[in-house]
């Protein structure tokens, strides 16, 4: 009784024709090496072996009739302003002049990169269709980074359409990074190093120097670095001192890189000076002295009136005193006087 195998379902119909003519081919071979000890009748081995051979023509048959495409490589990547091949390759078509489509997939949907016979969209002026359907890119960009999807339709064929997903990407090499390194630290006082940039794609990864020589993510792992507490995020770029130490100062460099390649910042100073305690003091003595010699400086001026507010004014004329024996009366005219009949020379 013969069973039959459910996950054959799953299978392309050539592959399990091709299936069934390798199980067919392997009973009869099994038949032939035992018909000696068992003496099985030929007439069934002729049997099967015409059923091989009906079989195996019958793959060839189909197989001819379905177009099947390939590629040498479904994630290629380059760098920046090459040349790049997408490979589409026919494997087996019957057509003779069948129908090839090549198309770009990005977020926004498909578009067309070639289509009936001409390259178009971003890449019209940059790429060439090598026969039979491979597509080249003579000058790749950051934005050729995508899915393309290349469709074969031969009308003639059983199998009459096949397609393959190559995923490009172009990496870009990165800019030189923005450093900041400070000029001058307190001793045991932390202090913290910046270095970005945004162009390089894949995302760069940052590395710090010191004098020319690589700074290591753990200090510990390093004679020169054993006693210095930092930390170092290669993602982000930041070196961080938790207290910087006198042999932390010296000339600082940051290096971006991925790999299409790598950048790097010109070098930068960090000195490490130590707090003057005493000196702090003695500033802050002498400004203490001087604004109470300011205070009372001010204070003795108001007392003896170099601050009054009070001013004469033409209102307040006092007048003169009697004893003279001559009385005075004032006229209209301010200021102007005259004696009474009443005065005796």
């Amino acid at each position: 009784m013969c069973s039959f195998n459910y996950a054959l379902l799953h299978l392309p119909f050539a592959a399990l024709l091709q299936y069934k003519a390798t199980v067919l081919l392997w009973a009869t071979l099994r038949m032939y090496g035992q018909s000696n000890k068992h003496c099985i009748d030929s007439k069934m081995a002729k049997t099967r072996l015409v059923c091989l051979l009906t079989l195996l023509s019958t793959h060839c048959y189909f197989s001819t009739l379905a177009v099947v495409l390939k590629t040498n490589n479904e994630s290629p990547w380059t760098n920046e302003f090459d040349k790049i091949e997408l490979s589409c390759l026919i494997e087996s078509i019957s057509t003779t002049n069948p129908r090839i489509e090549w198309k770009k997939i990005t977020n926004e949907g498909p578009s067309y990169v070639y289509f009936d016979g001409h390259i178009s969209g971003d890449l019209e002026n940059r790429a060439l269709i090598r026969e039979p359907a491979t597509l080249l890119i003579t000058n790749a960009t950051r934005s050729d980074t995508a899915k393309y999807r290349c469709e074969v339709t031969a009308a003639d064929d059983q199998k009459s359409v096949d397609e393959i997903v190559i995923d490009l990407v172009v990496r870009v090499k990165p800019v030189v990074p923005k450093c900041s390194v400070p000029k001058s630290v307190p001793f045991g006082k932390s202090a913290e190093l910046s270095c970005m940039e945004e162009e390089g794609f894949p995302k760069s990864q940052y590395q710090w120097f010191k004098n020319k020589e690589e700074i290591p993510d753990d200090p510990k792992s390093s004679i020169k670095f054993f006693n210095s507490s930092y930390t170092l995020n290669a993602d982000s770029g930041t070196l961080k001192f938790i207290a910087v130490r006198k042999e932390d100062a010296g000339e600082y460099s940051c290096r971006a890189k991925n790999d299409a390649g790598y950048s790097e910042c010109p070098p930068q100073q960090m000195e490490v000076y130590d707090i003057d305690v005493v000196g702090i003091i003695l500033g802050v003595l002498v400004v203490v002295v001087v604004l109470v010699c300011m205070t009372a400086g001010i204070c003795c001026a108001y007392k003896r009136g170099y601050f009054s507010s009070q001013k004469p004014t033409g209102n307040n004329y006092k007048v003169p005193a009697k004893g003279d024996g001559v009385d005075y009366v004032r006229t209209e005219d301010e200021g102007d006087f005259r004696h009474k009949s009443s005065f005796v020379i």
